[in-house]
C-alpha cells in the first residue's frame, strides 16, 4: 500500500498514482475484479480524487491503456533514430521490446496479454496502436528500400514481429528456461530469414 496521501500529491503526480495502482491491481486481480473503491484503498487517495481525474473505472483503464501505448511507441521510435535499415531497426525494436517484457513485466502483462476488447470495446485492436503501427512503417521501408522481399506488409510484419511477441507471451506465463534476451539473436535471424530480400 502506498504512503502517499492526497494531501501531500497533486495533480500529475496523483494522477500517476491512481494509474501504477490500478496497472498493479489489474494485473494481480484482473479489470473487472478490481473496483474504483479497491484502487483508492491502495493508492491511499479519496474516491473524489479518482472521479476528479477518471468519469469512471473504463475511463481509467483506457487512459492507462493508451498512456502506456504512447511511452512504448516513444520507445519504438527512439531506438529507430539510432539505428538504420530495418533489419537493424526490427532488431532494435525486439530487443527493445524484450528489455521491456524484462524489466516490466506488469506493463507487458496488460498490454500484450488483457483482453482489452471486454472492457474497452471502442479501443482499435491492438496490432493497429501507435507501437504496431511503428514496427510495420519499419518494414514498410524495407519493402522499399528492397531489404525486404516485395510481399504484403502485414505478413512481413508478422513474420518479423510475431515470434518476438509470441516469445514476450512465454516469458510472461514463466515457461522460458532462460532469459528472454538469452534469445535474442535466434528469434531475430529466424525472422529475418523469412522476409529479407
Amino acid at each position: 500500500m502506498s504512503n502517499h496521501s492526497t494531501k501531500s500529491l497533486r495533480g500529475d503526480e496523483l494522477r500517476d498514482q491512481i494509474l501504477s495502482t490500478a496497472l498493479q491491481m489489474f494485473a494481480d486481480k484482473g479489470y473487472f475484479n478490481t473496483s474504483i473503491h479497491d484502487i483508492r484503498k491502495e493508492a491511499g487517495v479519496s474516491t473524489g480524487a479518482i472521479y476528479h481525474h477518471f468519469k469512471n473505472k473504463e475511463a481509467l483503464a483506457k487512459s492507462l491503456y493508451e498512456s502506456l501505448l504512447i511511452e512504448i511507441d516513444n520507445d519504438i521510435n527512439d531506438v529507430c533514430k539510432v539505428h538504420t535499415g530495418s533489419y537493424e531497426k526490427s532488431r532494435a525494436i525486439i530487443k527493445k521490446m524484450f528489455a521491456l517484457t524484462m524489466e516490466n513485466p506488469i506493463t507487458m502483462q496488460f498490454i500484450l496479454m488483457a483482453q482489452h476488447r471486454e472492457y474497452l470495446p471502442d479501443e482499435p485492436p491492438i496490432c493497429s496502436s501507435k507501437p504496431f503501427q511503428s514496427m510495420k512503417n519499419v518494414i514498410s521501408e524495407g519493402i522499399k528500400n528492397q531489404e525486404i522481399k516485395n510481399i504484403d506488409v502485414w505478413v512481413a510484419a508478422t513474420t518479423m514481429f510475431g515470434g518476438a511477441l509470441r516469445m514476450m507471451g512465454l516469458q510472461l506465463d514463466g515457461v522460458l528456461n532462460q532469459p528472454l534476451s538469452d534469445y535474442l539473436d535466434e528469434v531475430v535471424e529466424c525472422a529475418w530469414l523469412g522476409i529479407k530480400q
